[in-house]
């Protein structure tokens, strides 16, 4: 995937999906390579009409903060939150354990 052109060949497409730990077929491999030039030389396209004036920006329109003021509120204690829970262990809910891993 080096040089100037966007020319992705099957084996980068190969590369990527290990990096990315994707499991692909030979068939997906073989579809991906044009699918993945065409995307890049869409990207070339788009940074050669960029212009210096422009600042990057990650939204098409100014954004402001939406979050509401953090107040106090009336709440459930913590034993009336836990009451129906199944198992409790130091004031918080106890779940089966997902990850095979020690905390």
């Amino acid at each position: 995937m080096s040089g100037s052109n966007a020319e992705i060949s099957r084996d980068d497409v190969a590369h990527l999906a290990n990096l990315a730990r994707i499991d692909l077929t030979e068939d997906e491999l073989e579809r991906l390579a044009p699918q993945l030039s065409v995307i890049l030389e869409s990207v070339a396209t788009v940074a050669q009409v960029a212009a210096n004036d422009i600042p990057p920006m990650s939204h098409a329109v100014p954004l402001s903060n939406v979050f509401r003021p953090d107040e106090v509120r009336p709440s459930l204690t913590p034993e009336q939150a836990l009451a129906a829970a199944p198992q409790v262990d130091q004031q918080r809910f106890a779940v089966p354990r997902i990850l095979g891993e020690e905390a």
